[in-house]
Parts: structure tokens; C-alpha cells; sequence
């Protein structure tokens, strides 16, 4: 995986999503070695909260800035010219949120 991340680091990738885990987490931009890279680091969700039961958290992996395992719902993507927003939408009745920008490099 770390071949991966290293060529879309180098490719100045912005934003990865990936679904496998069942639960909600959101990263600071990081470099391909997994370093906070404010600069040119890809911000990378995980968002596996469409249905399926819940995963806890085990070890946190550096760079995690929000995660929940508890709540079911969509990560809203506003996509612009040089930036982009998330939000994400919880199911009816629940209060979790995570929302922010970012820009592209």
C-alpha cells in the first residue's frame, strides 16, 4: 500500500476516500511516509457508515483528527476549482458532525 500512497503523493494528489472500515474517521493532510504535511499532504477519509454494523477503533494511526464508530450516515463533497468542503450528514436524530475546507495544491 505504501507504493500506493507514494505515487499519489508524488502526483500531488488532494483527497482520497475509501469505504472498507465500518465507521467514520477523517486524517490531517499527510505525506506518503504518513507525516502531517500541511503543504502538499492528502487528506484521506474513511467513510463506511452507508448500513453495516459498526467497527470499533483499535490502535489510532497518526494524523487521525476525527472518528466515530457509533453513528450511521454521508460525507457530503463540495468539490471547486482550487478547493473542496465536507460535511458530514448523520442519520435523522443523531448529533455527530464533522465539517471543514480544504484547498488543492
Amino acid at each position: 500500500m505504501s507504493s500506493i500512497w507514494e505515487a499519489l503523493y508524488a502526483s500531488g494528489v488532494d483527497l482520497v476516500l475509501s469505504g472498507h472500515d465500518h465507521d467514520y474517521e477523517r486524517f490531517a493532510p499527510l505525506d506518503a511516509e504518513g507525516r502531517v504535511d500541511k503543504i502538499r499532504g492528502i487528506r484521506s477519509f474513511i467513510v463506511g457508515t452507508g448500513g453495516a454494523r459498526h467497527t470499533e477503533f483499535g490502535t489510532i494511526r497518526n494524523g487521525s483528527k476525527v472518528r466515530n464508530s457509533e453513528t450511521f450516515g454521508i460525507l457530503k463533497l463540495v468539490l471547486h476549482p482550487i478547493g473542496y468542503e465536507w460535511e458530514f450528514v448523520p442519520e435523522v436524530g443523531k448529533a455527530f458532525t464533522d465539517k471543514g475546507k480544504g484547498r488543492c495544491h
